[in-house]
């Protein structure tokens, strides 16, 4: 993309800077940046203030061309560049400067932001929230580090949290849905989500971007929990320890690691194996694997012989244990 966008520099330099402009918004697209983050790229690129609009969202969201965040009751002007979120809609993003003959680079910028912008309103919210405490747009704010402390600060009172209160801590949830949430620390466990769930560590309001990427590493080692997904629905960041960095070296959807095709290979022979070797793997003894699983003991040894001729190592032996433990682990880690 690069090299393309240097020959049509040479040739055309609003060309050039177009790709340019289409590449900068496809890696904010893939890395799931935040309404924040995409308003301040469409101000750093167009040199000008940008401003997203959404009233029936109620979403208000003005950068300035230095990055800064500066909102304002004020109207758009009519005359300024514009964009609709929805085809057929009315404007909801602006660039800030008069323009007398449309830009191409200010209609490339306006439509690849008001595309990424529309992706993002549709993944935190389907309808206007009831009230600030439901603004998954403000919960965005206080999870994305690149926005400046204040306006960070200023969303966490528009939640009814008082960033002075040192005694105050929250923690960030990260769901398989995808929508961000912050809660208050410490949490009932009737107060969590539904579903597979990642929790970052408790934290001082300005923590919580920390919080927030340590959740959705968290998120990585939950399972659904079934016969066919054994695991916890519920993983807590701060229980990890150094269990966490084995996210570094499995990347989802990848080729996963042999130890992880040896279990799935011996999962499609065996029905109900994975439920077994879960048990075995994250009980104290085999004697209360065996219970969990409501079976007898001798039939667990017959399936743990089954299983170690599959897998091709011992289960039988702390070190055995161990490499099953890790198995099953990077097995949720390499899910896409």
């Amino acid at each position: 993309m690069k090299e393309l966008a240097g020959r049509l520099t040479a040739l055309d330099p609003d060309a050039g800077a177009a790709v340019q402009v289409i590449s900068y918004f496809d890696r904010l697209a893939e890395s799931r940046a935040g309404l924040e983050a995409l308003v301040r790229g469409a101000a750093v690129l167009a040199g000008c203030p940008a401003r997203l609009v959404d009233a029936g969202r109620r979403v208000r969201v003005r950068v300035e061309p230095d990055g800064a965040r500066k909102d304002t009751d004020t109207a758009p002007d009519p005359d300024w560049p514009c964009a609709a979120l929805e085809p057929g809609g009315l404007p909801a993003l602006w660039l800030e400067r008069a323009a007398s003959e449309p830009s191409v680079v200010d209609a490339v910028i306006l439509e690849r932001a008001a595309g990424a912008i529309r992706l993002v309103l549709d993944r935190t919210r389907g309808r206007a929230p009831a009230s600030p405490a439901d603004d998954p747009a403000l919960v965005e704010t206080l999870l994305d580090a690149t926005v400046p402390e204040p306006a960070r600060l200023h969303a966490a009172r528009r939640l009814g949290v008082d960033p002075a209160d040192s005694a105050v801590r929250m923690r960030a949830l990260a769901p398989s849905d995808g929508r961000p949430r912050i809660m208050v620390a410490p949490a009932a466990a009737a107060e969590l989500p539904a579903g597979r769930l990642g929790v970052g560590p408790a934290v001082p309001v300005l923590g919580l971007p920390r919080s927030w990427a340590e959740a959705r590493t968290a998120l990585r080692f939950t399972a659904e929990g079934t016969a066919q997904d054994p695991g916890s629905r519920v993983v807590y960041a701060d229980e990890l320890g150094g269990i966490a960095f084995l996210a570094d070296l499995v990347a989802p959807g990848a080729e996963p690691p042999p130890d992880v095709r040896a279990l799935e290979a011996a999962a499609a022979a065996v029905p109900g194996l994975l439920a077994t070797l879960h048990a075995v793997a994250h009980t104290a003894s085999q004697r209360a694997a065996a219970g969990e699983i409501n079976v007898h003991h001798s039939t667990l040894q017959d399936r743990l012989t089954q299983a170690e001729h599959l897998l091709g190592w011992p289960l039988r032996t702390p070190q055995g244990r161990l490499r099953l433990q890790l198995a099953l682990t990077m097995r949720h880690l390499a899910r896409a």
